[in-house]
């Protein structure tokens, strides 16, 4: 049985190994290569909000790339779950905020343009063009996630960063560390003055008549790795500026050999407030979904 007080994945083998699930509050780091099944438990995590919660999880897309991330036919395929989008493009109104027909579980901010992320591989120019498009967008970030929230949504899950040599330099996790320290885990009160800023006082008695709790909303990262091989994982090295030394779990999902085929793994590296087991636990991706054992 879950606990009443974690955040199931939607797989409960993988729920059991994590002492009941993930805990409110706190920061998950899947990471694994491309391909490996991270977005198929993302999906499960946020889907299971269905279950728990009184609305879904919602994801929050960072592919630049064009990148197909398929969120949408993996929802329909496994849980019938018709996704409905954000629109990165458009001025929505303050009022929209509480309308119940205006919930969106999907948002991705850049829509694919095809640009890349770390600093790294950019020139001086098209870095700042970066952050200025950057800027502009963050209201749209907080409208998403705002809106979200005051209506019953509790787990988050980000997906589509991309493995960069310097994490340091990566625009996509200096967007996540805006996104997660001034959205995710700052009072409900604050969130709504950073987005309605000068009309704030229009909007408060509606603020106030529909809090949330930061501390009950659950994070999942989903981090695209170079490495393949769960081992190879195991024994990276962390870097300045590294999702990995500050998450509260930290879940590793690569390719390992057995009985001379090649399977997919996963390895719990890190599980603050539980027992963590120390094994390695074979997988598989079927038709139902991420299936352990």
């Amino acid at each position: 049985m879950v606990d009443a007080e974690r955040l199931s994945c939607g797989i409960p083998e993988l729920d059991k190994h994590l002492g009941g699930g993930l805990i409110p509050g706190t920061l998950a780091v899947v990471m694994g290569s491309t391909g490996i099944g991270k977005t198929q438990l993302g999906l499960s995590f946020a889907h299971q909000g269905k279950v728990e919660d009184p609305c879904p999880g919602i994801i929050f897309d960072m592919t630049s790339r064009g990148d197909n991330q398929n969120h949408s036919d993996y929802a329909a395929s496994r849980y019938n779950w018709k996704l409905r989008s954000f629109d990165s493009k458009r001025n929505y109104l303050a009022q929209e905020v509480w309308e119940s027909n205006q919930f969106a579980e999907y948002l991705n901010l850049f829509g694919g343009v095809g640009r890349r992320v770390s600093r790294q591989d950019l020139e001086f120019d098209q870095w700042k063009a970066w952050k200025a498009e950057l800027m502009q967008k963050l209201d749209i970030c907080i409208h998403f996630f705002y809106s979200a929230f005051v209506k019953g949504a509790r787990r988050v899950v980000i997906d589509g960063l991309e493995p960069v040599d310097r994490p340091s330099e990566s625009i996509q996790l200096e967007l996540f560390e805006y996104i997660y320290h001034q959205i995710l885990r700052k009072e409900y009160d604050w969130v709504a003055r950073d987005l309605f800023r000068q009309h704030f006082r229009e909007q408060q008695r509606q603020v106030e008549a529909n809090p949330y709790d930061c501390a009950r909303i659950g994070c999942l990262m989903l981090y695209t790795s170079h490495e393949t091989m769960l081992e190879e994982l195991i024994e990276r090295p962390l870097a300045q500026g590294d999702l990995l030394s500050g998450a509260n779990t930290v879940v590793l999902m690569g390719k390992i050999k057995q009985n001379n085929e090649w399977r997919r793994a996963i390895y719990i590296a890190k599980h603050r407030g539980s027992y963590c087991y120390d094994q390695i636990i074979p997988f598989e991706v079927t038709g139902q979904g991420i299936v352990l054992g």
